[in-house]
């Protein structure tokens, strides 16, 4: 049986590059379905197997209701419900092994909003020319695994340009699609979720080491904004035994506004699927922007620290550590799991060590600050959650291994 994929797109403005592709995908063997994400008017030389009518009925509605409902933004977003609903079946029927896109800004959206709700491991790519710049890809790419490839050129007209992104994207899908598999939850390893920045990696690789020894292995999410909710998303799909949340500045990029954001959920999710978790305040004392000169104006004057040339850390300050303190302590009390929390007293981030054998300390060493921190979570935290304090640095190898113990101790 061949494998079947979903090609997404507006096809009142893109439906002869659909059809392209979907005559290249069958070339290849696949065999292609259309799914009409057009609102305005009808398809242009190509005939969906799933029109915008029906696409509409899937979100609940109808296609002239959408149309008019009041705003482009509203139309689009009832619209990305239908697509997603039409992929989530067909995947449930079995009928689907892979999903495509072709779009500019609104149909890359909308597609990249349906295939979001796909497995990790099904194939899922867009093709579109907001891939460039300084753009955002949140909307597309989302927690899973979408592939987005920069069209060059806009969606728009068959040319060697337009074609050649085409054809490798059929002979992707057509690889993909057969090759490929979605996360197999099966068999005897037992897994469990650390976070990591580059701050915090000499400590988690120490921490996977220790637990490989026990059997476990880890997989490392790094805790960009992302890896942090992606990882939460995955517990909950039962693939963990445990997790040690070992840097948790998606909190702090979300309280004073920075690129690792992890949104208000963050630090929830594990403790209300019950599974035994160790957290670590790693980073915290830092939130994440781009080059120097695109620091915003309300965080400059504090200690700065050039990570590479693209991103820059700032210090949090000593009122923003204490909200932590607060947040961390609100976000955890809930948990139903087993809990611990390991705090390192000599610093939270390579850039933040004491001073030591005649050197200077760190650019982000300000123990009052950390204290502070320490201090509102001591005061707010569930009197049963051990808390616990080691005079070691956050990257030490040693701290990392004790991050692991712990986490056995828990499993155990």
């Amino acid at each position: 049986m061949p494998k079947t994929v979903a090609l997404i797109g507006t096809l009142d403005t893109k439906g002869p590059e659909i059809a392209y592709l979907r005559d290249r995908c069958r070339d290849l063997g696949l065999n292609a379905l259309v799914i009409d994400s057009g609102i305005l008017g009808g398809p242009l030389d190509i005939e969906p197997d799933f029109s915008r009518e029906v696409v509409a009925e899937a979100a609940g509605s109808t296609i002239d209701a959408i149309r008019n409902a009041g705003s482009r933004g509203a139309a689009v977003h009832q619209m990305m419900q239908g697509v997603r609903k039409v992929l989530l079946n067909l995947y449930a029927q079995g009928r689907l092994h892979g999903a495509a896109c072709l779009g500019g800004a609104e149909g890359a959206v909308m597609g990249g909003h349906a295939m979001q709700a796909l497995p990790v491991g099904v194939p899922k790519l867009i093709a579109t020319p907001i891939a460039s710049g300084k753009r955002h890809f949140g909307p597309l790419i989302g927690l899973k695994d979408v592939m987005v490839i920069h069209s060059i050129v806009d969606i728009l007209g068959l040319n060697p340009i337009s074609t050649t992104i085409f054809d490798n994207m059929a002979a992707a899908l057509k690889g993909m699609a057969e090759h490929g598999h979605v996360i197999d939850l099966t068999g005897d390893t037992k897994y469990v979720a650390i976070t990591m920045l580059g701050n915090t990696t000499k400590a988690v690789m120490a921490a996977k080491k220790r637990l490989a020894e026990e059997g476990i292995e880890a997989i490392i999410f790094h805790s960009n904004g992302v890896g942090g909710p992606a990882m939460e998303e995955l517990a909950g799909q039962g693939l963990f035994i445990g997790v040690i949340d070992y840097t948790t500045d998606e909190l702090a990029d979300e309280l004073v506004g920075g690129f690792h954001n992890g949104g208000p959920n963050r630090l929830r999710t594990i403790g209300q699927l019950g599974l035994p978790q160790v957290v670590v305040p790693g980073c915290i004392d830092f939130t994440v922007h781009g080059p120097p000169e695109e620091v915003p104006d309300k965080l400059r004057g504090r200690p700065i620290y050039t990570h590479n040339p693209v991103f820059t850390l700032v210090r949090t300050l000593k009122p923003e550590m204490q909200e932590l303190g607060r947040r961390f302590a609100e976000r955890l009390n809930p948990a139903t799991g087993k809990l611990k929390i390991a705090y390192p007293t000599q610093g939270l981030s390579i850039p933040s060590y004491p001073p030591q054998n005649d050197q200077p300390a760190g650019v982000f060493w300000d123990p009052d600050a950390d204290a502070a921190f320490l201090a509102e979570l001591r005061a707010n935290l569930r009197r049963d959650v051990p808390l616990l304090e080691y005079d070691t640095h956050i990257n030490a190898p040693d701290f990392g291994v004790e991050a692991a113990e712990l986490l056995l101790d828990l499993i155990d």
